[in-house]
């Protein structure tokens, strides 16, 4: 049971966040290419598989980041009892553990097409070399956006066997999102990283950070409101797009204080919910 326990705590089982971030994203592309009109069996079959590898992939990552920075989360005060850091779990048996996740995962993408399999496994490289980005680059949260909204494409690719405008368009703004919540998130740890030597967007925008949130969020917006009209999408999609702007633009905003920990935290979990919210609006647009 401690062995138990110690994989949960290794893999973040308990904190869904970062693997609901993952697969919003997933869902999204997949509600964009999805023709409602077939059988629906198949749409839910894909969001359940796309669910799992999320699951997967996010507890595979979150090792590999902890092995590749156990030195650095000794140091600072939020992860240093993390099980690599602390050494209760060895680098070994993280690695074994990583490999399985991996392989489990490789079963449930293995469910669609060709190009979606090729293109998931070409992102393997930016997923386990995203922890390396903060040493050398103050944009480390650029490649997580990048690495982290991938799944957009995919669940484009695995309908539509194809990639046009349409899903760039969408994915360009989905990355901009990233951007900004993991700045939010990043400031929770600002002065530990300052001091070690870490990079992040938080540091580099410390002193604007409000000003690089709201054009983040701004490229967000837009980028939706273009891949809508892409999509051809009625009216009802830009009515109810007011609520994912609201949450935003008043919600984070009001609720952004780079000073104060446990109020950025606050911040970037809401975005579970505003995942949730625009996969709600893209069903509207596709339905209605």
């Amino acid at each position: 049971m401690n062995q138990l326990n110690l994989f949960i705590e290794l893999t973040r089982f308990k904190k869904p966040i970062g693997y609901m971030l993952l697969f919003w994203p997933c869902a999204w592309g997949l509600t964009l290419g999805f023709d409602f009109s077939k059988e629906i069996s198949t749409y839910i079959l894909y969001l359940i598989l796309f669910l799992l590898g999320a699951i997967l992939m996010r507890s595979a990552g979150c090792i590999v980041n902890d092995i590749i920075d156990r030195n650095f989360d000794k140091k600072v005060f939020r992860t240093k009892d993390r099980p690599i850091a602390s050494g209760k779990v060895s680098v070994k048996l993280g690695i074994t553990y990583t490999f399985i996740l991996c392989l489990l995962a490789f079963f449930v993408l293995i469910n669609f097409n060709i190009l979606t399999i090729i293109l998931a496994l070409g992102s393997m490289p930016l997923a386990f070399t995203y922890p390396l980005m903060k040493r050398y680059t103050y944009w480390p949260q650029l490649f997580l956006g990048i690495t982290f909204n991938y799944g957009l494409i995919l669940g484009w690719t695995s309908i539509n066997n194809e990639i046009n405008l349409i899903p760039i368009i969408f994915y360009i703004g989905a990355i901009f999102w990233t951007l900004g919540y993991d700045t939010i998130y990043g400031f929770q740890d600002i002065k530990d990283d300052e001091i070690i030597g870490l990079k992040s967007t938080s540091i580099k925008f410390k002193t604007n950070a409000k000003t690089f949130l709201f054009i983040c969020y701004l490229i967000l917006t837009l980028s939706f409101i273009i891949g809508g009209y892409l999509m051809e999408f009625k009216f009802y999609y830009y009515i109810f797009f007011i609520l994912p702007v609201i949450h935003l633009f008043l919600y984070q905003f009001k609720i952004f204080n780079q000073e104060n920990p446990a109020n950025c935290l606050k911040g970037f979990k809401s975005n579970n919910l505003l995942g949730f919210i625009i996969f709600l609006n893209i069903l509207i647009g596709k339905f209605f």
